[in-house]
């Protein structure tokens, strides 16, 4: 198969009928501004999405530093400050390489935790009118969180990462991840100062989805 130019061009690899969990499609050099990393493509079976994992350095370790970071087009692409996502995977990306090894999985499916983007642009537009996320979420009929992290496990174990030190402040992700056979030795909190646009949302993910946030501490107590 040629492009219009002559060039080859890279065949889809497609997993075969009826398969189930993850496929590995292809391993490229994924040189970024944080350091060099090999972008790992994966096929999922199940719900058809395309994912990749970023690798660091050799993994083949027990209590790989792993950083599951849910797929944020706002935060992560066009750097809103409503949430801390783009902040999270730039530091995660930063840690991994300062640690001289680990994988970062990119959840694509996970936009505005699991409802979709056009979804979690009605919540924000109701969460400026004075709902939280979670009264945003429930308000529109839709579950306040519904990721699903299997696939990432999967991905981790054909990337034969068994034990993880996970990069995370959410103790559901902990709880998937063991649930579906990677252990977690212990959960490393990823702490990103809260700004003014931001701290109503991260109070509520502490008060009301148990995420792990003492450093907004303060910030309440000068409130």
């Amino acid at each position: 198969m040629t492009d219009v130019v002559g060039e080859p061009v890279a065949r889809v690899v497609k997993a075969p009928a009826g398969a189930t969990g993850v496929t590995r499609v292809v391993n490229a050099p994924l040189p970024t501004q944080y350091g060099d990393f090999e972008a790992v493509g994966y096929q999922d079976n199940d719900r058809g999405d395309e994912q990749v994992a970023l690798v660091y350095g050799d993994i083949q370790a027990e209590g790989m530093l792993v950083r599951l970071h849910s797929e944020c087009l706002t935060g992560d692409a066009f750097g809103s400050t409503h949430c801390e996502c783009g902040p999270q995977l730039i530091t995660a990306l930063r840690e991994i390489v300062a640690e001289g090894r680990g994988v970062l999985v990119y959840l694509r499916g996970h936009e505005g935790r699991g409802i979709g983007l056009l979804a979690k642009l009605r919540a924000m537009k109701l969460q400026s009118e004075g709902l939280d996320t979670v009264e945003a979420n429930l308000a529109l009929g839709l579950p306040v969180d519904a990721r699903d992290y299997r696939v990432a496990a999967e991905m981790l174990r054909d990337l034969g990462v068994r034990s993880v030190r996970l990069l995370s402040n959410n103790p559901r992700k902990r709880e998937s991840l063991e649930r579906h056979g990677v252990k977690v030795e212990t959960q490393v909190p990823l702490l990103i100062p809260p700004c003014e646009n931001n701290i109503t949302y991260l109070r509520t993910k502490r008060e009301r989805l148990d995420h792990y946030l003492p450093h907004l501490d303060a910030v309440v107590q000068s409130s």
